[in-house]
């Protein structure tokens, strides 16, 4: 199975590579072969991890249509979406509201626990059925599964775009999605004296006021999930990545090169396929175990792959 590893590149933070040691990652790449280079722009409303995450899975979709959400219903076994129905997932979020923008919250930095996450869903529950929405509950993720015409063939932004950011330019316009907006507004009047907010005032954690759709668009005619393994998708990085914090990410990355590097590297040398793609915000290399003649192992042996010129590069 292909192994993806998101947030490979260094953030920003942290100038220079010297001191990060990955030696099983130094031996593994000798041993395989450079193969394609993806590459995305970074104002793609699919981060580019999750475009080769879905192609891993045999799913070819537009920009924002990857079918995540209608893949997770899929997969407990729900109906169908019906003609002009669409899922998506809807994750409770933090947003702040300032005169020209509106920030949301990393969810992940906001302690939301299973149990306030449910009891503010089922708050929802009749009001969303409003507007034709029906959730299917919390979901081992963190998010609520939702069933909706405003869902159907509308492009949303991963939730890896607009957390901890400005989420103005990653809002839907179409006109399909004006009760959406309306909605995600309308939550901050609703929850903002629920008990549960009440609750989180009195630990000092943000209230939770909003909700960010993704996850949209179908399944192909046909899909099983047997079609595809899939690929194992790492993104320990992730959080470091996204706080700019240059030694935590370092930090995260020695252990990734402990485990699952060391264990690709085992995998290698017994000659098992190997498949390795590291991926940053706009570009991903992909490295493969491709059969290699006498000349070309020898010479791997005293090869030395330049790690942080890769890391840099994605």
């Amino acid at each position: 199975m292909p192994t993806l590893i998101t947030h490979a590149k260094p953030p920003a933070s942290l100038t220079t590579l010297s001191a990060l040691a990955l030696p099983n990652l130094k031996a593994l790449l000798p041993l395989l072969t450079p193969g394609q280079r993806h590459t995305r722009d970074e104002d793609t409303l699919s981060p580019l991890h999750e475009m080769l995450q879905a192609q891993a899975l045999g799913l070819q979709a537009p920009d924002g249509l990857l079918p995540w959400a209608a893949l997770q219903a899929h997969g407990l076994q729900l109906p169908a979406a019906k003609p002009g129905e669409g899922w998506a997932w809807l994750t409770p979020c933090h947003w702040q509201v300032n005169t020209d923008h509106v920030r949301m919250a990393n969810p992940t930095d906001c302690e939301i626990s299973p149990e306030e996450s449910t009891i503010v869903m089922e708050s929802l529950r009749a009001f969303l059925a409003e507007d034709g929405i029906t959730l299917h509950g919390l979901q081992a993720d963190g998010n609520w599964l939702a069933l909706g015409a405003a869902f159907h063939a509308l492009p949303t932004a991963s939730l890896a775009r607009a957390a901890g950011g400005a989420v103005d330019h990653w809002m839907p316009r179409q006109a399909q999605a004006q009760p959406l907006r309306r909605l995600q507004n309308e939550m901050q009047m609703l929850l903002y004296t629920h008990p549960v907010n009440d609750a989180r005032a009195a630990r000092r954690l943000l209230p939770i006021n909003s909700f960010w759709i993704s996850g949209t668009g179908d399944l192909p005619e046909g899909f099983t999930s047997a079609d595809n393994a899939g690929a194992t998708v790492l993104d320990t990085l992730r959080d470091a990545s996204l706080r700019n914090d240059g030694p935590a990410w370092a930090q995260a990355w020695q252990a990734l090169d402990a485990g699952a590097i060391k264990t690709l590297l085992e995998q290698a040398r017994r000659g098992e396929p190997t498949e390795l793609t590291l991926c940053g915000e706009t570009a991903a290399q992909t490295f493969t175990l491709q059969p290699q003649g006498l000349w070309t192992r020898l010479s791997n042996r005293f090869a030395s792959a330049d790690i942080p010129a890769l890391l840099q590069s994605l």
